[in-house]
């Protein structure tokens, strides 16, 4: 399998950055819905406070990661859709794309500044082998004005989450459109061993 893309098919490099990232998302949207709240801080629950590390160190994974693959993408143009598929659904499989590509970065981003202006002010202890350090605009920021950048990041962090857990299905969806439907070689394009 090719590293680089071609006309027809994504190559490794670009397969890799969209699984991962696709795993690593739904594993944090999973646990961004489901671990409680930390009210009280990591003395009232130690075991709590390591989950949310795990839920941010993997945000920071998948900006790292995004940011590899927009470069990737930039160097690397992906293989066309098909010239028989009408412009409304092309404009509406590209627009999904751009979005997601959008949200890939914002949502991470938003969840790092909002992890930044905790009260707390403490790193995020990225896998608990280093600290992965705070954005650096909060410091010198009284206990006030973190929490209230501290809730605006986070109701941003939530929308943009939102914004992902509606599109990933249509994402998915259209894919599914293009392999059992039109019966093109869209889907095929992202698969593994596939070329």
């Amino acid at each position: 399998m090719a590293i680089r893309n071609s006309a027809t098919h994504y190559g490794s490099v670009a397969m890799f950055l969209h699984w991962t990232i696709a795993l690593l998302i739904i594993i944090n949207i999973c646990l961004g819905l489901f671990l409680p709240d930390l009210h009280g801080g990591a003395s009232a629950n130690p075991n709590l406070f390591a989950q949310w590390q795990i839920h941010k160190s993997i945000g920071l994974t998948v900006l790292s990661l995004s940011v590899l693959r927009v470069l990737w993408r930039l160097i690397n143009p992906v293989p066309p859709l098909p010239a028989t598929m009408n412009a409304g659904l092309k404009f509406l499989a590209r627009a999904t794309q751009f979005i997601l590509y959008v949200l890939i970065l914002a949502i991470p981003l938003s969840g790092w500044t909002m992890a930044s202006a905790s009260r707390l002010g403490i790193a995020t202890p990225y896998f608990f082998l280093f600290d992965w350090p705070n954005l650096p605009f909060f410091n010198g920021m009284d206990v006030h004005a973190r929490v209230a950048a501290h809730e605006q990041w986070e109701n941003i962090h939530a929308a943009l989450a939102w914004s992902a857990i509606v599109l990933i299905p249509l994402h998915v969806a259209g894919a599914l459109y293009h392999q059992f439907i039109r019966r093109d070689d869209v889907m095929k394009q992202m698969l593994p061993g596939s070329a």
